[in-house]
């Protein structure tokens, strides 16, 4: 059976992503940065996965963590770099903090999660790589200086990677995503979703699930000769 690492496993798009691949029949590899939310998703998955609380802001469990993934997961076949956070504020109020912390979750993170997981993949001469971005990262959103810049940052990492790793058989892909389904999106009032929606030609969010097909889709076989790329996901939002 495959193996799969995903991080934010228990977010909206994280969610989506952790129920494909469990009817799929892969093993699942899930992180979090809360214990209950590991507990939660043990008692919904059962105790033949794995689950490591997964910290971004505690740098020591952070790599000792990643470490032990690393050694207990040697034929790891997919990795889903999809956790992160938001902190957003007007460039002229943002604190430094707030742009760390941002950068530390969204786009630092990718880079430990890789450079620690990436010699397994190596030696195996096979993988794939997705990490979720945004398609603000493209468009650029006021008051997310900081979330727009790791996002980018993120999309130009995966491209080198990519460029790095292409001839061992390893598949690197981000994936931008416009305006989903999730807890977030359900806290918008009426208004808010309208003024999004008239931004939308499609006239609707999109489902967690529409994500999670297309990144099934470039971790198997059929999405052999991708890499490198940028995958929008956002009913025409943003179309480039």
């Amino acid at each position: 059976m495959k193996k799969i690492l995903i991080t934010g496993a228990s977010g909206g798009i994280g969610s989506g992503i952790v129920e494909k691949f469990a009817i799929k029949d892969y093993v699942l590899i899930l992180t979090s940065s809360s214990e209950a939310t590991l507990q939660s998703l043990k008692n919904k998955y059962g105790s033949d996965h794995s689950y490591y609380v997964l910290n971004f802001n505690d740098p020591v469990n952070f790599e000792e963590t990643l470490k032990q993934i690393s050694l207990e997961h040697k034929d790891l076949d997919v990795i889903v770099n999809n956790a992160g956070i938001t902190d957003d504020s007007l460039i002229l109020r943002m604190k430094l903090e707030q742009w760390n912390n941002v950068l530390q979750a969204n786009l630092t993170s990718n880079f430990s999660i890789i450079k620690n997981l990436l010699p397994n993949m190596l030696k195996n001469k096979s993988g794939s790589i997705i990490g979720i971005s945004s398609v603000v990262a493209t468009s650029g959103n006021p008051g997310q200086s900081n979330y727009v810049a790791a996002k980018s940052g993120m999309i130009g990492f995966y491209k080198s990677v990519a460029l790095e790793v292409a001839s061992r058989n390893i598949n690197v892909n981000v994936i931008s995503p416009g305006f989903i389904i999730s807890p977030m999106t359900d806290k918008l009032s009426d208004n808010q979703k309208n003024t999004i929606l008239d931004k939308i030609p499609m006239k609707r969010f999109g489902y967690p699930k529409e994500i999670a097909n297309l990144v099934y889709f470039l971790s198997n076989d059929e999405a052999s000769y991708i890499t490198g790329q940028n995958i929008h996901v956002n009913g025409g939002m943003l179309m480039v």
